[in-house]
């Protein structure tokens, strides 16, 4: 085995889809894989997987300790044993994040079970937050949906933001929850809709609401900008038509779009966005049957 990878709830059908002949085992949510590639569709994946035969509950937890102190349990059988082997472990107490507060700089590692004296771990994730899932102190008064959770997962697993007084575009932005992200981080908002913004979506002047097509604005009228973001409900391949006109207009310095996949997962444009050369795919805890696709040069 190369890798582990775990499927989110309800993207289960997609990882399957992705991964194909590579899967040497399946255990519910849990993938072990042959081959380094990356599944763009898990929640986290293991990288360095190794499997472990266990006579006790105590040599589990001692072999974890002896690695490192951070783990967290992925139960998929053997539920209350794999209970009493955390128990044994340097208890974890996650709190939801304060967005642009400090992330962890720990690794944490997975374990899991496969039977009873089966254990398989890895001391090292794609994610530092445990089994994969950002959580956020939220705002439910002022944005006008959940939306902007997949903005704030992005900054914050990324690293990449934008900088307070840069221009951004929004498009597609009704009713404003990106909108309302990007103000709250002091940036230029150029916020592009034919449906108008939530009517009590506090903003600030620093927004400029352009009642237009996302699809039918001219780059170049637009002008020179930071950052191009879009959660627009769209399919993938229209999508794709209006990344490639801004790239070509080279009017954007950066780009984080969200594929929005109505019915079956269409893979042949998922492969068409990941030869955009130095762009990356990822599944966020927030995104449903959905990836984002990010472009950053800052």
């Amino acid at each position: 085995m190369d890798l582990i990878a775990v499927a989110a709830g309800d993207s289960e059908r997609p990882l399957e889809e992705e991964v194909g002949a590579r899967v040497l085992e399946r255990h519910e949510r849990l993938f072990i894989l042959n081959g380094r590639e990356i599944p763009v569709w898990a929640q986290n994946v293991w990288l360095e997987p190794e499997r472990f035969e266990f006579k006790s509950i105590s040599e589990a937890a001692k072999k974890l300790r002896s690695i490192q102190r951070n783990w967290w349990p992925h139960s998929v059988t053997a539920h209350r044993r794999a209970g009493l082997i955390q128990e044994g472990l340097p208890p974890l107490k996650p709190k939801p994040l304060v967005f642009g507060g400090p992330v962890p700089s720990s690794p944490m590692g997975a374990f899991a079970l496969l039977d009873e004296n089966t254990m398989v771990f890895s001391p090292r994730c794609t994610s530092v937050f445990p089994d994969g899932i950002v959580e956020f102190v939220e705002n439910k008064t002022e944005p006008p949906s959940r939306a902007y959770l997949k903005l704030w997962e992005f900054f914050t697993v990324s690293g990449r933001r934008p900088a307070a007084g840069e221009t951004v575009l929004d498009l597609g932005s009704s009713p404003g929850g990106w909108t309302w992200v990007l103000d709250q981080m002091d940036c230029r908002v150029i916020s592009v809709d034919k449906a108008p913004l939530a009517e009590k979506l506090p903003v600030s002047d620093r927004v400029r609401f352009v009642n237009e097509s996302a699809f039918a604005l001219d780059p170049k009228a637009v002008g020179a900008v930071d950052w191009l973001f879009s959660d627009i409900i769209c399919y993938p391949e229209r999508l794709l038509e209006l990344v490639h006109k801004w790239m070509k207009a080279g009017v954007v310095k950066n780009f984080v779009c969200t594929l929005k996949f109505q019915g079956p997962t269409n893979f042949t444009v998922i492969r068409e966005f990941q030869k955009i050369a130095g762009s990356e795919l990822r599944h966020l805890h927030c995104n449903k049957h959905e990836l984002t696709w990010s472009y950053c040069r800052d």
